[in-house]
């Protein structure tokens, strides 16, 4: 008996737990309540939405290129001789004035040149006074001569009436016949005189021509020692000092022109074309294709200077297209110019246009109203993400009109007012439940820049 209950003792232990366990588990689904069952709910996706709007769009292009002066004038030596004067500020980098004396070689000689021209022209003018008074003497001779010549033929005539009656010889009719000829001979002589002045005084009035000639190209040779400022100009170059010796056709300075600064910026041939008005049917004469330019394209550009946080603008005017298309890049070169740059610039403020400064040029075409605008991120592939009347996804396929940097202009395919998708939806499942939230600060951004507000970046 005491070795069977050892046996079982260890099974009598185990039991109890087990059935415990076992009546709190019936207990348990005794109590059970059967669970509520409730249909599956749909999620809806916040998204960050933009209201279309409908803008007066001023589409704009962005070019670079660098500035150049529009005017570069290179003082050249026309005369030879020394450098005598060199103007205290003829120096790179110098601001001198229209009018200011840049250079002077040594005048001397051409001064020398024009006084010995003027003499030659001194005797040339008396000798045609001369001519004159010689002319007014041999008429005056010329009259007595024939006045004689007159008395001599009555004489002769007389005679020979007398040496027909037998009352004079035969030798004093010819004595008075040669005295007679004699003096026609001394008429004709004085005659010749005359006939000859006129030929006389045109190889002196040619001669006194050449001479007036030489004396103007000596004045000019003596005027080109000089070399003057012919407009207001910054001094790019200097290449000779004071005492070295000039040649004619030397190079001694270049100046460039600051009353107009020009940049010709490269601009991208498609986005130039997105840009520019339609004219209609105004055909570009050769006459007047500068003047009417600006008004066929309807460009208005702004030259921008960027230097990290510093920024300055200028307004600009369209000067010309360039001649020719870059083959590597397809861009062509529009260049614009700006008026008095160094007068409008202001220390620590607005710097000059200087010379090979590299800037950005941005080209605004006219307003187009009524546009249509979207955020250029919002497009998938031609598609736009559109939050509908019931707040569900509409997988617009849209047409462009054209692209600017930020935003697109939509043709067809999407209405002002509509909602569009802005953040990023993974996946996009057409008519997925939204839950849109308009952005506003992206909303105002995206009008502003349309309208051609802020830079373009």
């Amino acid at each position: 008996m005491k070795t069977w209950l050892k046996a079982h003792a260890g099974k009598a232990l185990f039991l109890p737990p087990i059935l415990i366990a076992a009546a709190v588990l019936v207990i348990a689904i005794q109590a059970r309540e059967v669970a509520e069952r409730t249909p599956p709910r749909e999620t809806a996706t916040a998204v960050r939405v933009v209201v279309a709007p409908s803008v007066a769009v001023v589409p704009r292009v962005l070019g670079y290129g660098n500035v150049q002066p529009e005017t570069v004038w290179e003082a050249v030596a026309e005369v030879d001789g020394r450098i005598v004067e060199v103007h205290p500020q003829l120096k790179k980098g110098a601001i001198l004035p229209a009018g200011a004396v840049l250079l002077r070689i040594d005048p001397t000689k051409y001064r020398l040149a024009v006084s010995q021209i003027r003499a030659n022209m001194g005797a040339v003018e008396a000798k045609l006074a001369e001519l004159a008074v010689k002319a007014t003497n041999t008429r005056a001779s010329l009259a007595i001569e024939e006045r004689s010549l007159a008395l001599g033929g009555k004489d002769l005539e007389r005679k020979r009436s007398l040496l027909a009656t037998k009352n004079i010889s035969q030798a004093a009719v010819d004595q008075e016949e040669r005295d007679l000829l004699a003096g026609q001979q001394n008429a004709q002589s004085l005659r010749n005189t005359l006939n000859l002045i006129p030929a006389e005084r045109r190889t002196l009035a040619a001669e006194l021509a050449l001479y007036k000639a030489q004396l103007e190209s000596a004045r000019l040779d003596l005027a080109r020692t000089t070399l003057t400022a012919p407009f207001d100009c910054r001094v790019a170059e200097v290449k000779v000092q004071r005492t070295q010796y000039a040649n004619p056709g030397q190079v001694l300075a270049v100046i460039d022109g600051i009353d107009v600064s020009e940049v010709s910026a490269q601009v991208p041939m498609d986005k130039l074309m997105s840009i520019i008005g339609d004219a209609g049917d105004a055909a570009i004469s050769p006459a007047t294709a500068m003047t009417e330019l600006p008004r066929l394209l309807g460009l208005t550009p702004l030259v921008r200077l960027r230097a990290g946080a510093y920024t300055v603008e200028w307004p600009a005017r369209l000067a010309r297209i360039s001649d020719t298309v870059d083959p590597a890049t397809r861009t062509v070169g529009v260049i614009v110019a700006v008026d008095d740059p160094y007068r409008q610039a202001r220390p620590g403020r607005r710097p000059p246009l200087a010379k090979n400064m590299f800037v950005e040029v941005e080209l605004r075409g006219r307003p187009r109203p009524g546009r249509v605008v979207v955020p250029r991120a919002a497009l998938h592939d031609g598609r736009l993400l559109v939050a509908d009347n019931d707040n569900r996804l509409s997988i617009r396929k849209v047409d462009i009109a054209f692209r600017q940097t930020n935003f697109a202009v939509v043709g067809t395919g999407l209405a002002a007012g509509e909602r569009v998708v802005v953040s990023d939806l993974i996946p996009a499942v057409n008519g997925m439940l939204l839950a849109p939230e308009v952005d506003e600060d992206a909303t105002d951004a995206l009008i502003a820049e349309a309208k051609g507000q802020g830079s373009v970046r």
